[in-house]
């Protein structure tokens, strides 16, 4: 039985990295990509940018104030998208089983590999061929298990590599501060703040019972990771090509609020899981069935995007250009398709700040309590 060994592999700054790749008159200068009005936020910059204070998911408001002389991108996720597919394809040609967690970042699973190469050599060399091939700046992490070898890697970063020796787990992440555990937001940060809680090593002497008190089922897993525990496994990497959902009404129905509202919901359903398998649709489908079971649809490109708002906007259009006869219908439906992995927050270019809070909120709702115990008034 070998020890395990997995690889975190993360592109530096990646859409950044992209923009500087397609315009190297851009190297060395401060390089915002996100919204580009005031009201946007920061999806990615460049490390030049980042010297001012500027980082992802900032309001471009407030990067602008801090790094006036930015130049800023509205961003390509088509572009994006191809970059990740073709560091999907070098490691899938390279790697025994492999995960891919977003649209820049890989999961390797390297148990057993020691036995014949080394598992660092063989990152090493990993890593040196995407560059390679793809132009792009790449950082690991190797250790024990996933939430390690991430840890690991942002340590590493830029452009750097970091490997954790078997057994070393807990000594490494104990100095860190909480803020740096994955999935600690600034909510989690805060209370454990006020609680005297501010490095790993101190939340890993909390008895396990007083931190379930404190934060519910969720401080079982923060116990957990401040020792460096995680048998997560790999996810084998299949990309998604759409999803789609739609509803059989018990009694045939002409009411367009009604139509809508069950409309709105499905749109909300399928978004939401589109932002938990972190994917991006740039194409919408609305299908209709009448009561004499002639069935139409229609469909349209869209921008990539994972936000409810946008999605019912398209949503809606297309419905109002498809029922046109006004007869009783008996099926609505939606499909988003041309999928691409990608996270709502980095996709909405030009959302709002408080949109994108207002969407966070919902989906920490949904998988606390499930995907029923919020909804739009308009689907009640």
């Amino acid at each position: 039985m070998y020890e395990r060994a997995i690889l975190h592999l993360d592109l530096d700054a990646f859409f950044a990295s992209v923009e500087l790749l397609r315009n190297s008159s851009l190297r060395g200068k401060p390089l915002i990509v996100g919204g580009s009005n005031g009201r946007g936020v920061v999806a990615s910059c460049s490390y030049e940018a980042r010297r001012f204070g500027v980082h992802s998911a900032m309001p471009m408001r407030m990067a602008l104030r801090l790094c006036p002389d930015a130049i800023v991108l509205k961003g390509d996720m088509e572009q994006y998208s191809k970059y990740s597919q073709l560091i999907a394809e070098i490691i899938a040609s390279e790697a025994p089983a492999f995960e891919k967690a977003s649209i820049d970042e890989f999961y390797v699973d390297l148990t057993g590999v020691d036995r014949y190469f080394g598992c660092f050599s063989w990152s090493k060399e990993l890593r040196q061929k995407i560059t390679k091939e793809s132009g792009l700046p790449i950082s690991f992490g190797l250790a024990a298990n996933k939430l390690v070898s991430k840890m690991s890697t942002n340590e590493a970063k830029p452009n750097g590599v970091l490997e954790i020796p078997n057994g070393r787990e807990k000594t490494f992440i104990s100095p860190l501060s909480v803020a740096k555990i994955p999935s600690v937001g600034k909510a989690t940060y805060k209370k454990l703040s006020f609680m005297g809680v501010r490095t790993i090593k101190t939340l890993g002497e909390i008895p396990v019972g007083l931190l379930e008190r404190e934060f519910g089922k969720n401080g079982i897993a923060l116990s957990r990771k401040a020792n460096a525990i995680d048998n997560s496994p790999i996810v084998p990497y299949q990309e998604q090509k759409s999803m789609s959902t739609e509803r059989t009404f018990q009694v045939d129905t002409i009411n367009i609020q009604q139509l809508k509202g069950r409309l709105t919901g499905m749109v909300s359903k399928l978004a939401f899981e589109l932002r938990q398998s972190q994917k991006l649709t740039s194409c919408i489908t609305v299908k209709i069935r009448y009561t004499d079971f002639n069935t139409y649809t229609k469909q349209q490109k869209i921008p990539y995007t994972a936000n409810d708002k946008t999605l019912l906007r398209y949503a809606h259009g297309l419905f109002d250009r498809l029922y046109e006869r006004r007869q009783l219908l008996r099926l609505v439906g939606l499909r988003f398709s041309a999928l691409v992995p990608g996270s709502d927050q980095i996709s909405l270019f030009d959302d709002t700040v408080k949109n994108q809070e207002l969407l966070k909120q919902m989906d920490q709702i949904k998988k606390r309590f499930g995907s029923g115990a919020i909804k739009r008034a308009s689907t009640l």
